[in-house]
């Protein structure tokens, strides 16, 4: 059986207040395409089909006109929901859909009621795991803790035990929204840390023969049966050095899996440019870079007069500028920023706690409370934007 893997779609998102709803339309006509080409038996896309709960008008359009192709190639579709999406909306009318073939799975309930696609060596069972934000969950797991291991292993134990009373020639493929260890993350993630953990590891898909991720926005495989086939599109400069791709795998009868990646179209490059202001503008070696997105950083002692408009003119596709001074990392004149990139929010929260006490650091009881205050302004945001 052929599937191809995609996630993180993210319709109706941005580049920098750049739109790229065509360049979704591109990808979305590639993808039919590539279903077409390469006798594709099943799609699954893994989460994050929207950018946020609320879509606008022409992502949904763009979604609605991809379902319809999809349903007219005559393709099975299995789509998640993600932690950018709102389950309820996307899965309005899931049980009328699911008649075209297109198989929208978004509700927690129903994780081990699998699609089932049979092939010349029987049954493949496809089990759809929307994304499980641990605190809204956990009761109907069950799980002892809201945390992201506990509920996925809980969800897996609900999907292990369906698999068991399937006849022993069943194969199995499992879709999941969530940061498995080992993945590498970029910045366009939106953080779904629970109790100071994000990831979860890999062993809790252990028992099925194929686990179709989504949520981090590099393609990348955390072993030869568990990948990531990464967002189709670059959301953030973070990702200037992805190749964008989707996969494609086949299952052979016996479960095996090979892998193979399908590259998607690129709208424009992305450059990452560092430097003294006169330099970019001047070395020829950057000419490669005149038709990219460009984020700039000037390293320039003292920061030159209008920085952005002399930067357009030879790179017009300019979208960020940063000034990050040639100076020694102990100059009180640091930035702020600088001083702050690289940390988590809970850890720049105990700096804080201590420096307003003189140097005296925080305790293991603070440290829990400032965690759980965290936690819940991330759920709490949740919850309102998908109940907007």
């Amino acid at each position: 059986m052929k599937i191809l893997h995609t996630s993180d779609w993210h319709l109706g998102r941005s580049f920098h207040r750049v739109s790229l709803l065509e360049a979704q339309a591109a990808y979305l006509d590639h993808l039919v395409a590539t279903v077409r080409d390469h006798e594709v038996d099943a799609v699954l896309v893994a989460g994050d089909v929207y950018d946020r709960a609320v879509p606008p008008l022409s992502a949904v359009q763009l979604f609605d006109d991809a379902l319809h192709r999809l349903a007219e190639a005559g393709v099975p579709t299995v789509m998640i929901s993600g932690n950018h999406d709102s389950a309820r909306r996307l899965g309005v009318g899931a049980g009328l859909i699911g008649r075209a073939g297109i198989h929208l799975r978004t509700d927690p309930a129903h994780c081990a009621t699998p699609v089932v696609i049979p092939d010349a060596h029987g049954d493949v069972a496809f089990y759809g795991l929307p994304y499980l934000e641990p605190a809204l969950v956990k009761d109907e797991f069950r799980a002892e803790r809201a945390g992201h291991e506990a509920v996925l292993s809980a969800a897996m134990d609900r999907v292990r035990a369906d698999l068991a009373a399937r006849p022993d020639t069943t194969r199995s493929v499992v879709l999941a929204h969530a940061f498995v260890a080992g993945g590498e993350p970029s910045d366009s993630e939106r953080d779904i840390t629970v109790g100071g953990v994000a990831a979860v590891p890999a062993g809790v898909f252990d028992g099925v023969d194929y686990v179709a991720l989504g949520h981090l926005h590099g393609c990348q495989t955390v072993s030869e049966r568990v990948r990531y086939s990464g967002s189709p599109l670059a959301y953030s400069f973070s990702e200037s050095d992805h190749r964008k791709t989707m996969w494609l795998i086949e299952l052979d009868g016996a479960g095996a899996v090979t892998a193979e990646r399908i590259d998607c179209p690129v709208p424009r490059p992305l450059a990452r440019l560092t430097g003294r202001l006169d330099t970019l503008l001047d070395d020829p070696a950057l000419e490669r870079h005149e038709h990219s997105w460009v984020e700039a950083t000037l390293t320039d002692p003292v920061r030159p007069a209008e920085p952005m408009a002399r930067l357009v003119e030879r790179f017009p596709h300019t979208l960020a500028l940063a000034f990050e001074p040639e100076r020694d990392p102990e100059d009180p004149r640091t930035s702020y920023a600088e001083r702050l990139r690289g940390r988590d929010d809970q850890s720049i929260a105990e700096d804080f706690v201590a420096h307003v006490r003189g140097g005296s650091g925080i305790d293991e009881s603070e440290r829990t409370v400032l965690r759980g205050a965290f936690d819940h302004v991330r759920v709490d945001d949740s919850v309102r934007e998908v109940n907007r």
